[in-house]
């Protein structure tokens, strides 16, 4: 799935995203607005995670999702 596509299904992917990642707010969530970057720096913020760390679980996310 490339960027264009994850921000067009956003409103669908945010359920799996708060599993994943259930300290991220609803308010997070609009913020991202699907960018993969925006995702991986709100990860970063709340869990404290550096940029590759975060870079990869989203990576795997997406992967085990097909996203």
């Amino acid at each position: 799935m490339n960027e264009n596509t994850l921000k067009g299904e956003w409103k669908q992917l945010k359920g799996s995203v708060k599993q994943k990642w259930g300290e991220l707010t609803d308010d997070d969530l609009d913020q991202v607005e699907g960018s993969r970057d925006k995702l991986v720096g709100r990860i970063q913020e709340r869990y404290g995670h550096a940029q590759d760390h975060a870079e990869r679980e989203v990576d795997d996310w997406r992967r085990e999702n097909n996203y």
